[in-house]
């Protein structure tokens, strides 16, 4: 075994991770749709999509596992004789068995992706139930419009959002990467991240409180397409 064989397996698996990320939010989507039309067997099949969506996320964290273990260990015999690599393999596998019946149930199910699908299903349910109660009234259609620009709009970077992610404890959402790059900029500075929606009284924004909002995400894209339709 050579070290330019595992960094080139390190890269197939990198690429393998992001596939599953797509999967993953493809699943949602599928979900989000059984939510909206209702359907009969909706139930099972939320299950069953709550099943996959759970294999999905224990794959990404053993991947994201054996990746840091194979870094690790070839970091440390980098300098050293080359000998030192026939005994990489075996390294890697002692350590990755360790490690993997040490992650539980509970550690999958806060999965990032596992917490933003069934935030979107509830999501998706109240809205669906909520639209079946009342009664259907016209709004002006500038109206409607100028609402879903600004629902849309990043508070940081003022355009559209391409990866929402919503905070779980004041409930606005920001586009991804600048909401980290915030978080990242006042952590260099010492300082708390204030939540850039004005008027909220977050002061304390952190990675941890960030969910993917797969529903704004997907309101976005239906918006997008109506758009291009027109």
């Amino acid at each position: 075994m050579s070290l330019s064989a595992v960094n080139g397996a390190l890269s197939n698996l990198k690429a393998c991770l992001v596939d599953i990320a797509t999967g993953m939010d493809i699943v949602t989507d599928v979900a989000i749709d059984l939510v909206e039309t209702q359907d009969e067997e909706m139930d099972s099949s939320i299950k069953e999509l709550e099943a996959m969506i759970l294999d999905c996320a224990k794959l990404d964290r053993e991947i994201n596992c054996f990746m840091d273990i194979a870094k690790e260990v070839t970091s440390k015999v980098n300098a050293q004789q080359p000998e030192a690599l026939f005994g990489l393999s075996d390294q890697v596998k002692e350590q990755f068995s360790e490690r993997i019946a040490q992650l539980s149930e509970d550690e999958i199910h806060r999965h990032q992706k596992v917490v933003a699908f069934m935030e979107s299903i509830n999501n998706s349910s109240k809205q669906t139930n909520q639209k079946s109660s009342e009664n259907t009234e016209e709004v002006d259609e500038d109206i409607a419009v100028t609402q879903s620009q600004v629902n849309f709009t990043c508070p940081l970077t003022q355009v559209e959002m391409l990866k929402p992610v919503k905070n779980k404890k004041c409930n606005h959402s920001y586009d991804e990467s600048a909401i980290l790059d915030l978080i990242k900029t006042r952590r260099n500075l010492k300082k708390k991240c204030r939540c850039p929606v004005v008027g909220c009284a977050n002061t304390d924004v952190k990675e941890s409180d960030l969910i993917l909002d797969q529903l704004l995400r997907r309101r976005i894209q239906n918006q997008k397409k109506k758009g291009a339709k027109n």
